[in-house]
């Protein structure tokens, strides 16, 4: 991964793939990957990709409606009412994945001939991406004919119906949540996932490796991505492309995990705080009197949530490895209701109080 390699965006891939590409100008991937960030992207999934990708867990196999295969699974943006990625059968709120267990299959055995056709045809009418008969039950020849007939992947899993909601749940809130990803190095500081960011040249790899000596771990270097998996939890993860990696100016690309450990390193955190690194001479910190007490707090937007962020001025001589752990445990302080600023202010007014009047 020499000069010359560079992080680009694959223009035929609705994913939007990290890629080398070779570049005439020989900069190197780390420097030219803040140009080369995506924005907020969505993600989607193939009934066939779907299938691959828990097949081996599920124990999946494809009885029927294999012209579906290409059927689309993606965020259901500008819908009155999102449906369920996942869920059992339901024909009045019908879920993008159709699960069948043997409580659904007993109910449509149950039905008149007439009843038990119309169902059917309310379970394929929407179109779903397809639909899962659990323990390796055997599949109504009717119900088989109406998934061939609609090109609706059928498939059969060994797996109770708990086990595949909450295994298909869980991937594809991931797969299919919103993603971005931004310029910055992601570390894990006393078990909290933390966004160190600044302009290229204020110290990011230098701090972060300084972090990792004194036992905290590295998620990502450079090109984090980020997910929101729930309406407040933002997952960031490493690209594969940069996975372990980790870039300091004059030593080049390091690789943290052979260096110091696989304690060293960790695949995904959960976004909690982000740290700013700001050259000296850009704040006015010095003249802010509030700021002298609370510190240069603010938030940050990252995929529609607020995230708290931390302002540490950069200057020669200044630790900034020790400030970073001091604006974590800081920050966890105040996360329990335990805030030293508002603590002086208080001993501070409680003491006016006690002096006499003028």
């Amino acid at each position: 991964m020499g000069e010359g390699w560079i992080l680009s965006e694959a223009q035929d891939d609705t994913r939007g793939a990290l890629n080398l590409t070779r570049d005439t100008r020989a900069i190197p991937c780390w420097q030219n990957a803040q140009v080369t960030r995506r924005a907020e992207r969505m993600e989607r999934i193939t009934a066939r990709q779907l299938f691959e990708k828990v097949n081996e867990r599920l124990a999946l196999r494809w009885v029927a409606g294999v012209r579906g295969e290409s059927r689309l699974l993606e965020p259901s943006a500008g819908r009155e009412r999102r449906p369920s990625l996942v869920g059992y059968l339901n024909v009045i709120y019908p879920n993008r994945v159709q699960i069948v267990g043997s409580e659904e299959l007993a109910y449509l055995d149950g039905l008149e001939p007439r009843q038990r056709w119309e169902t059917l045809q309310k379970i394929f009418v929407h179109r779903p991406v397809a639909v899962v008969v659990t323990k390796d039950q055997a599949v109504p020849a009717d119900l088989r004919e109406a998934a061939e007939d609609s090109d609706t992947p059928l498939w059969i899993s060994a797996q109770r119906g708990h086990e595949i909601y909450t295994w298909l749940q869980y991937h594809l809130t991931r797969v299919l949540a919103r993603a971005q990803t931004l310029h910055g190095v992601l570390m894990e500081i006393y078990s909290i996932g933390v966004l160190v960011t600044g302009e290229p040249g204020t110290g990011k790899s230098e701090l972060a490796l300084d972090l990792i000596t004194r036992g905290h771990r590295l998620v990502a270097d450079d090109a984090p991505e980020f997910s929101l998996i729930a309406p407040d939890v933002i997952d960031g993860a490493c690209p594969e492309l940069l996975r372990d990696l980790l870039e300091v100016r004059g030593l080049g690309v390091l690789n943290v995990r052979e260096m110091y450990g696989h304690t060293a390193v960790k695949d995904s955190k959960y976004l909690r705080l982000v740290l700013h690194l700001l050259p000296s001479g850009e704040h006015s910190g010095d003249r802010d009197g509030m700021q002298r007490l609370t510190g240069m707090l603010g938030q940050r937007e990252i995929l529609g949530v607020k995230m708290p962020q931390i302002t540490i001025p950069v200057a020669p001589g200044r630790n900034l490895a020790v400030l970073a752990e001091a604006a974590v445990r800081n920050h966890m302080l105040k996360s329990k209701g335990i805030d030293p600023a508002q603590t002086f202010i208080d001993r501070q007014a409680h003491q006016m109080q006690k002096l006499p009047p003028w």
